[in-house]
């Protein structure tokens, strides 16, 4: 789990806490650690009791956002930590247009993988 810094805090529009993620998905805090620990969400410690949370855009209602996975492994292969996919996810893309974890909650994930590849490159 990564302290996060204030430059990427602020391109994060809106978090949740592991607890907020559990209901929401209808399992246990303990499910939600395990979808961190296997890399299929990013979690990080922020505010005042550095409690863990992962950015509210990677839910969509009651599953993790389809093509999020994916997308993680591609950035972790080209080398990525945990706040430089945050900042990757959240950082407008003007030829997607939006960011790509906006684009990936409008189901364009297709598109957002081709960008991911390419920075391996």
């Amino acid at each position: 789990m990564t302290e996060i810094d204030a430059k990427t805090d602020a391109l994060v529009p809106a978090w949740l806490n592991l607890p907020e993620i559990a209901e929401l998905l209808g399992v246990e805090v303990t499910r939600v650690r395990q979808l961190v620990k296997e890399g299929q969400l990013i979690a990080v410690r922020r505010g005042e009791n550095r409690a863990l949370h992962v950015p509210a855009a990677f839910i969509d209602e009651d599953k993790v956002v389809k093509g999020l996975t994916g997308t993680l492994t591609l950035l972790r292969d080209d080398g990525f930590n945990d706040e430089e996919m945050l900042e990757w996810l959240f950082t407008p893309d003007p030829t997607l247009p939006g960011t790509p974890a906006q684009a990936l909650s409008e189901n364009r994930g297709t598109e957002v993988k081709r960008r991911a590849q390419a920075l391996a490159v």
